[in-house]
Parts: structure tokens; sequence; C-alpha cells
């Protein structure tokens, strides 16, 4: 099965789906539109995994969570080596480390290998874990022999990969195996590919094995122009690897980061009007419209002073672009430009002191108007 000329990346996706779905090719879960196919056969393709040179000499592989990498998963626990899974929409984190209970039999290692097992089985590996990917195996919807990849157009194996990188899990060297029905292997244009796109050097499917030789560069990293606002909220470990780059000089801005005039965040305003706010338990502050964008920064000491704050955010990389002091309530709301920035003060205020006292610091939330203590809609208060 061939695309028609001039397609985007969409149209072929539809056109192995539809074609999937109309000859029956797919196992549970149906329809496979907007998934990565469960296909029929998929055992067999992974048959395969445990043979290629790469997976013999790998000790970690990580395996994306999908279906039809069941088999994939359950030849890498069966032969001993580390199985890392990326946590389901990273979440909750990068990586899953499944570990069998010990003496576990095949029946058991083949329950760790299915997405309850993956749950049951799996303690999380952090970001300063020094880990070392050998090799890497992801789900896709269409590759080609050349080894181009199209995914189900939501880019987590794409960053999840760059994430690696950025980390240093992973090299340009690190082979990549996808496992696929024989009629997901089609000629894709390169013109539709870009430079955040994985590529991949193995294509296992029922019938063969397709060394694809692939000399483009595989992702060098976080291409940060290309992740949104929303998507820096989703996932956590994606703001603290952005804060350590950011750290490092590089340059993450957002796609859709906002612009301020120059100087325009020189200035760091405070509003002092405890008579005017509610009490701790509320929290609002009036006429705040985006709580997404502002942090909330509680059991500040008693005699805890604006300035003594300021100086303390700044010195965290933390300041604000408008800060609300809440001295009475032992609190005060920091104002951000975006949630991205919100996040990435969360991030750096980890453990945060101020005089003897450990702070509390989270995202202030949306209190509706019908909510407690009478607020506003649209005001923001202390996620409890």
């Amino acid at each position: 099965m061939e695309p028609r000329a001039g397609v985007s990346k969409q149209d072929i996706r539809e056109q192995i789906w539809d074609y999937m779905e109309s000859r029956n090719l797919a196992d549970f879960p149906r329809p496979v539109h907007h998934r990565i196919p469960n296909f029929k056969g998929a055992s067999r393709a992974a048959e395969h995994f445990p043979r290629l040179q790469a997976f013999k000499m790998a000790r970690t592989i990580k395996v994306n969570p999908d279906a039809p990498q069941k088999n994939a998963r359950f030849f890498v626990l069966d032969s001993k080596k580390t199985l890392l899974v990326p946590t389901p929409r990273l979440r909750t984190g990068l990586f899953n480390k499944i570990t069998p209970p010990p003496g576990a039999t095949k029946d058991i290692l083949r329950k760790c290998a299915t997405s309850q097992g993956v749950r049951n089985y799996s303690t999380p590996v952090g970001l300063d874990s020094m880990v070392l990917v050998d090799l890497v195996v992801v789900g896709s919807v269409a590759v080609s022999e050349k080894g181009w990849r199209i995914g189900k157009g939501e880019g987590y194996a794409d960053l999840e990969y760059a994430m690696m990188v950025s980390m240093g899990a992973v090299s340009q060297g690190t082979p990549v195996v996808t496992i696929v029905h024989d009629c997901q292997v089609v000629d894709i244009p390169e013109t539709l590919l870009e430079d955040h796109d994985l590529t991949v050097d193995y294509i296992l499917t029922p019938t063969r094995v397709v060394t694809t030789g692939c000399a483009r560069p595989k992702p060098a990293g976080i291409v940060w122009s290309k992740i949104s606002c929303e998507m820096m909220g989703k996932i956590p470990v994606l703001r603290s690897l952005r804060c350590r780059e950011e750290q490092a000089g590089k340059d993450v801005t957002l796609r859709d980061k906002h612009r301020s005039l120059p100087g325009a965040r020189a200035a760091l305003s405070t509003v002092r009007s405890p008579r005017e706010l509610p009490s701790l338990e509320s929290g609002s502050v009036p006429g705040e419209d985006v709580p997404s964008s502002t942090v909330y920064v509680g059991n500040l000491p008693r005699d805890a002073r604006v300035s003594e704050l300021k100086r303390a955010l700044s010195a965290r990389g933390a300041a604000p672009s408008r800060l609300t002091w809440q001295g009475p309530q032992r609190g005060a709301f920091l104002h951000y430009w975006d949630p991205a920035e919100a996040w990435q003060a969360i991030s750096r205020l980890q453990g945060f002191c101020l005089g003897a006292n450990t702070a509390r610091v989270a995202l202030a939330r949306q209190q509706g108007a019908s909510g407690p203590a009478g607020g506003r809609a649209g005001e923001p208060h202390p996620d409890p």
C-alpha cells in the first residue's frame, strides 16, 4: 500500500488506519484510529527482537507501553535485562523500571509485560538516576524502509527520545526499533520530516526484519520552540528539564510564550492591601484572572518582611512579575507571565526555606463563583 502523492502525515495516518480497519487487521482496542494499532501478528513480529545483535548486546532497553509491544517487553524481562517503560503521556515522570518479583516464572513475566503489570511492578526512574539506555523500541502508525517514522500525531515518542537525549540517557548511536504490521511499511516523503522527528534503525514485521541504514540524524534534544505552555503544564518532568537547560544557558523559549515589552519585567511590584484580602482559608487576590500563572507561598515566618522574601525568590531564580503580600496570613501570591513560568518557579522553590520555616509552595487554584468564602469566579486560591 502506497500513499497518494502530495499527502500530509495525517493523510498517511488516516490511510493506514482505514486500511487496517477495513481488512480487520487489528485486535482490541478498536477502532485503530488515533492509536498505535494493536495489529494481528504483533507477537510474531516481536519474535525477531531477541535475535537482533543490538538486543543481545543491550543491558537496558526502553520499550513503549503500547499493546503491540507487549511481547517485546516480555523478551526483555525474560532475558534478565533492565526494562524501562515511559509513563503514559509522561504525566508522572519519564520512565518506570519494571522489577518482577523474585523467582518470577515466565507466566508472571508475561503479566509484568502487560499494561497492568507495568503499573503493579514498576518504580520511577528520576532525572538524576544516570541511566544509560542501550536500545529503544517505539510504536508507529507508519514507517518507511528508509527509517522515516510517523506516530499517532501527539509527539510523545519524539519527545521521550528528546528528553532522553537531554538527560544523557541516549546518543546518536543508540539503535531505535519499531514493531509494525507489514501494511504499515510504506513510502514516506522525506519532505514531511522535521528536525524533532525520530527515525528508526530496525523495522520488525510478522514476515521480515528491515535494517534501514538510516543516516538522518536523530533529534539532538528538546526543541523548546515546539513545546506549548499547555504541554508544560501537563508534564512535570519536562518543566524540570527546562529549568536545567535554562540554567545551562540554553534557549528554552516556548512555542506560545507570551512576549513582553523590553524592560517590562524589570520592576517587581508589590500589592500591600491586607485589609482588602480575605483570610488564608479563601486566599483570594482581587482582580486576578490568570490563576494558572499564580503560585502561592505559605507558612512564612510571622516576622517575615516582603523585602526578605523578594531577595530569597531572586536568589532562587524565581522572581515573579508581581507579588501580592499576605503578611498577616503568613503567605504571598507570586504572579508570573504565563503558566510555564509559574511551574518553573514551583520547581525552583522545592524545599524553599525562609528563616527557620520550610515554605508551602503550590500552584494557586481557581475559585468558582459558588466556592467557599463567597469568592468571585476567576480568583486564585491556595491549592489545598
